[in-house]
């Protein structure tokens, strides 16, 4: 279970980890958030905090990650690809 925090600490909502697909989680706290296997495909994060979050075997697929703080954040490298994509950065040969 995952809280889902205000900017002022005040618990907005509890959640279950694995069931985030197409959430909207713009500017959500999920500061060191055990995110392991949940699937953010499709998500909105736009401005989230995930410093320290353990995304790994997370679905990042089409996640909105833009501005989203990530900062000691943890993925696999299989997850990469997918991440690059929703940052907006685009890798040239």
């Amino acid at each position: 279970m995952i809280e889902i925090k205000h900017k002022d600490g005040t618990v907005i909502r509890t959640i279950d980890a694995t069931t985030l697909r197409g959430a909207d989680l713009r500017g959500a706290d999920l500061r060191g958030a055990d995110l392991r296997g949940a699937d953010l495909a499709w998500a909105d994060l736009y401005g989230a905090d995930l410093v320290w979050a353990d995304l790994r075997g997370a679905d990042l697929t089409g996640a909105y990650l833009r501005r989203a703080h990530l900062i000691g954040a943890k993925i696999s490298a299989e997850q990469m690809p997918d991440l690059i994509i929703a940052l907006g950065i685009e890798v040239m040969p």
